[in-house]
């Protein structure tokens, strides 16, 4: 057994089993632990999937909301055991692979067109 199959199997063991199908341009709640001090909570973060990146093990996804005016942006890893649940809200009809056109822009400008199934 040589190296690559070692990691490879060890990257295996690590893989989340139920990750839901969303894309670029899906709204989706990310449901992730946040430690304060010695206690866990956990908070929703709410917004439109940017980009998705990665493979196997290694794979990120970043989510962009509006917050108080201002965009923020938070990239996870997609197997990370801070990530508790990821929930699709809405499914978006886009023509790109990363949507970093919506950084420029603002309020209805900044929307996605929702796909009508």
């Amino acid at each position: 057994m040589n190296a690559n199959e070692i990691i490879k199997s060890i990257e295996d063991a690590e893989l989340k089993q139920e990750i839901p199908e969303f894309r670029v341009g899906d709204t989706v709640k990310v449901h992730a632990v946040i430690k304060e001090g010695n206690r866990e909570r956990i908070q929703v973060f709410e917004g439109t999937v940017m980009k998705r990146q990665g493979g196997s093990n290694r794979e990120t996804f970043t989510v962009r909301k509006f917050s108080n005016g201002v965009g923020v942006e938070k990239t996870w890893p997609l197997h990370s055991p801070h990530v508790n649940k990821i929930e699709v809200v809405r499914k978006g009809k886009v023509r790109r692979a990363k949507l970093n056109y919506l950084r420029g822009r603002v309020g209805k400008r900044a929307k996605v067109k929702e796909v009508v199934r």
